[in-house]
């Protein structure tokens, strides 16, 4: 067994742990299981989320209703399939309900979508640059925002990206594939939008 794979294994036991502990009422294992997963969440809600509602309210909400619910969890082994249907149903409810107004982006939701490296988000043209693309990101179908999401936003690797999904590995290369190419597509296009209207403008003057 790869040193990866044990490592995995490892974390899920942990994680199985915790959760069985906050079901019986450990306030401690629930804040690390919240601690553990919180930016994992984010990254679904950023997948499935519309544009004017804001993360950090979102996250509230869903951290709320694990404390509620956390002891209707059947099986502990299934917390992260739970909590991702969780995060997901948020979302689109609060999209129905359309009453959170749109705040600024976190640096820590800020990637470089279209490499998917680090940044320290140090920079402010960098962060701005992070959160244009995230709102590019947006506009591509959830099928192929979400994985794209969780690989750059989270930094998951396709297996547990896979795993979260219920999807194949295989799929799941495929659609962040193609969601970078979508993605890049889009930059192309907003930036030859935009050119043109600088051409216009200086037209016009």
């Amino acid at each position: 067994m790869r040193l990866m794979e044990v490592g995995e294994r490892m974390d899920q036991e942990s994680t199985t742990r915790d959760v069985m502990r906050a079901m019986s009422g450990d306030g401690r294992a629930l804040d690390r299981l919240w601690e553990q997963h919180r930016r994992w969440a984010a990254a679904v809600v950023l997948s499935h989320k519309p544009r004017d509602v804001d993360v950090e309210d979102l996250l509230q909400e869903i951290a709320m209703t694990v404390v509620r619910k956390i002891h209707d969890l059947r099986d502990p082994a299934l917390f992260k399939p739970w909590l991702r249907t969780l995060a997901v149903n948020t979302a689109r409810t609060a999209g129905r309900k359309r009453k959170v107004r749109l705040r600024l982006v976190r640096p820590e939701a800020d990637p470089h979508l279209l490499d998917c490296e680090d940044t320290n988000a140090e920079d402010s043209a960098r962060r701005a640059e992070g959160r244009r693309l995230l709102d590019l990101a947006h506009r591509l179908h959830p099928d192929y925002r979400e994985p794209l999401l969780l690989r750059c936003v989270r930094g998951m690797t396709y297996k547990q990206i896979s795993e979260v999904l219920e999807l194949p590995v295989t799929t799941v290369e495929t659609r962040i594939a193609r969601a970078r190419r979508m993605l890049r597509e889009e930059v192309e296009f907003e930036e030859e939008a935009t050119s043109m209207r600088v051409a216009r403008g200086a037209a016009n003057e």
